[in-house]
């Protein structure tokens, strides 16, 4: 029987399991995946991501598949429909902050022809790949993510501090922090 070794924190339920060896780290250049990634993300704020995975096809459902052009018009109504929505976060602020987050998305991709032009540039569209022993010397923020993070607010973001910032750069690989024996880092083969 072949042991698989993943990070540690991937080992809690099945959810984490596949979201760790499907995408975690895995460098991502889809827009539309990086808005859900960062909604997500945003959304997790003071949450467990056990939580979120386990809203997040419920989440896509009452956000229109994460969307962003219909979320950056949604109205007064809309965000009322959600905060009654048992399936998502009913946290008004987070759900106003998803459409101004998404309205700045694309105010981002008009300026930079996408927002993964936008993201990638921080990181010289490469990512950066630590080698962390254990998952406890994997820090929650960094000075890229202060500074990712107070260029988003600058942009009208909302919910996106540093450690959410960091988050989203684990998350979409922007930064590999699979530990050195994880079977997922980046070099490492079965």
């Amino acid at each position: 029987m072949v042991i698989i070794k993943r990070c540690e924190w991937a080992n809690s339920n099945d959810l984490e399991e596949q979201y760790h060896d499907n995408e975690w780290g895995t460098p991502n250049y889809d827009d539309a995946t990086l808005f859900e990634s960062l909604i997500l993300e945003s959304m997790q704020a003071g949450l467990s991501w056990s939580t979120i995975l386990k809203k997040r096809d419920t989440l896509r459902k009452a956000y229109d598949g994460f969307d962003v052009d219909k979320i950056s018009q949604y109205t007064t109504a809309k965000v009322e429909l959600l905060m009654n929505d048992e399936g998502v976060i009913r946290h008004r602020l987070k759900i106003q902050a998803t459409i101004s987050n998404a309205q700045s998305f694309k105010l981002i991709q008009n300026e930079y022809g996408s927002f993964s032009d936008y993201i990638w540039s921080f990181v010289d569209f490469k990512p950066i790949i630590n080698s962390w022993e254990t998952i406890k010397s994997v820090p929650s923020s960094t000075e890229l993510s202060d500074k990712i993070s107070k260029d988003l607010k600058s942009r009208g973001f909302k919910f996106l501090g540093t450690t959410t910032v960091y988050a989203f750069m684990q998350s979409v690989g922007l930064v590999d922090d699979h530990v050195v024996d994880c079977f997922r880092r980046t070099g490492i083969t079965n």
